[in-house]
This record gives structure tokens, sequence and C-alpha cells, in this order.
């Protein structure tokens, strides 16, 4: 089948949506809008108010446009604090691995293949980090290469807060399950090791949605969250969740920030941020009934 729909003006978009059903009180301000998000972006926020079975796409609610734009606004502050909230524990998962191994075995620990359970996974990881390094632009990271020859890699303090968080995640799960290991976990509160390694992977994931302006209100994600029974802090007593769905991943956020940083606002400002937008069905999301009368989220 050939794809033959062509490209439409604003004023033609508009035209569209109200023969679909969408309400509009101001067409101006809705072709402002459609000036600096586009027509496609916002379908992801219409979708599930259509009958998408039929090939014109009825609108079967009664939704305005303006609602629609609330919902979008809604998503980008959702965005904005989660990306907030990541960025506070890659700092720290960072921190927690380059301090706890590099006390135990020197600067140029993660150079040594006898820490990790997996050779192949070993080297992979090696030239992904040798190829970032020498890519990076960070100004410690030139220095390092102009002024010595060996070991050919800096230390740990600088190496591992050049690398993408993605690499950094591959070489925390390629370390052999010992001791320190552990010790890092529960220094996230955690008590297994795959744990950690599972929810790192997630945030990478996440991250990147966020950082790349991607829809997080109604979106099902390819990895699912591991939720533990058994963890050293209050975590959520209903762990039969959507493990694919945003909640169980905001569940582990927000378990995390309260080790690292206990005064954080993320749980008061996201629930300011559901309740200013009617639209917002947390359901969508995952949240179950009754979630705010969970320990983790009180």
């Amino acid at each position: 089948m050939r794809y033959n729909k062509p490209p439409l003006t604003r004023k033609e978009q508009i035209q569209k949506l109200k023969e679909r059903g969408l309400k509009f009180e101001d067409e101006v301000k809705a072709e402002a809008y459609l000036k600096n998000i586009s027509f496609y972006r916002l379908r992801a926020y219409t979708y599930p108010f259509q009958d998408n079975h039929d090939p014109e796409h009825p609108f079967i609610q009664d939704v305005s446009f303006d609602q629609i734009i609330h919902l979008y606004i809604f998503d980008r502050r959702l965005r904005i604090l989660v990306l907030n909230a990541i960025e506070k524990i890659e700092v720290a998962f960072r921190t927690h691995i380059i301090y706890n191994y590099s006390l135990q075995y020197g600067g140029h620990w993660f150079t040594d293949s006898v820490l990790f359970h997996n050779e192949t996974h070993f080297h992979n990881n090696m030239e992904k980090i040798t190829e970032e390094l020498h890519r990076s632009n960070e100004t410690f990271i030139k220095h390092y290469f102009d002024k010595y020859t060996s070991p050919k890699l800096p230390p740990a303090w600088m190496t591992l807060e050049a690398i993408s968080m993605g690499t950094m995640g591959k070489l925390f799960s390629n370390l052999k399950r010992d001791k320190l290991k552990k010790k890092t976990a529960r220094g996230f509160g955690l008590k297994e090791t795959n744990h950690l390694e599972n929810w790192m992977h997630v945030f990478g994931n996440l991250r990147n949605i966020c950082a790349h302006h991607g829809r997080l209100w109604n979106r099902r994600f390819p990895t699912l969250v591991f939720l533990p029974r058994d963890t050293l802090n209050s975590f959520i007593d209903n762990i039969h969740v959507d493990q694919n769905k945003l909640y169980a991943q905001l569940c582990c956020i927000n378990y995390i920030i309260q080790q690292i940083a206990p005064k954080s606002n993320f749980v008061s400002d996201l629930k300011a941020l559901i309740n200013k937008c009617p639209m917002v069905n947390c359901r969508d999301m995952g949240f179950p009934e009754n979630w705010e009368e969970e320990a983790l989220w009180k």
C-alpha cells in the first residue's frame, strides 16, 4: 500500500480536526500553537480520544483543542520533572561506583578484566569507553591525553564522569556480583544488585525519551522495571502494577531520590502537576487506585 497523504496547511489541519469532532474555542489561537507544535506531534495526545479503527479517526469523547494543549503542556512539564530527578540519580550512581571501586582497587580498576564476569562484554565496553573518551570535549579528558602517556586511559574519577550513562550501566552490569557491588546497591537502599542494574538501564532509556521530547503520558515502555519485594526502606506494597508503564518507573525514581536527596520536592511537585491538569487520567500512566496512600508517596 502506497502512502499518499498530502501535507496540510494549518487552516486545513484545524478543519480536519473539526471534521473529526474536536472542539475549537479560538481558531486563531489554535493556529498559533500549530506554528510551534506540529500537527503530528499532537496526534499522540488526541489518539486515546479517537476511534482509531475508523480511517477517519473520529473523536469519541467530547474534547477541545485547548484540553489537548493542556495535556501536552502537562507532559512537557512531567518530562522536565523526571529529567531533573534522573540527573541527580545518575550523578550519585557514578559517584558511588567511582568511590567504592577506586578505594578498593585503585584508579584504573575498570581496565581490569578480573573484576568482570563476561570477558567479551568487558572488551566491548572498553572499546566503547575508549571511543567515547577520544570523542569527548571535556577539558580534563583532553588535558590527561595531552600530558600523560601511561596509563592509556584517565583514572575512573575522570573516565566514568565522561562516558555515557548507557555505557556506564553496561560496565556496572558486567561487574561481578560480589560484596563491593552489593555495597554499592545498598547505598541506594537496595538489597539485590540486579535491581540496581535494571533500574539504571530503565532510567537511561527514560532519560533518552525525555531528552528527545518524547511522550511519557499514556506510553508503554519496552523494558520492564523490576519491583523488589524487599528493600532497606519503605517501597510500595502494591507491586502488582504495570511494569512497562510510567508509574512503576516513578516509584523507583522516588525511592532512590529519597535515599540520596531526602529533602527533595519530587513527590509534592508530581502531585501538584497532576492536580493542575484535569485532563490527566493517572490510569493511563499505570497509577493504581489509592497510590497516594503508599508510604513511598506520603
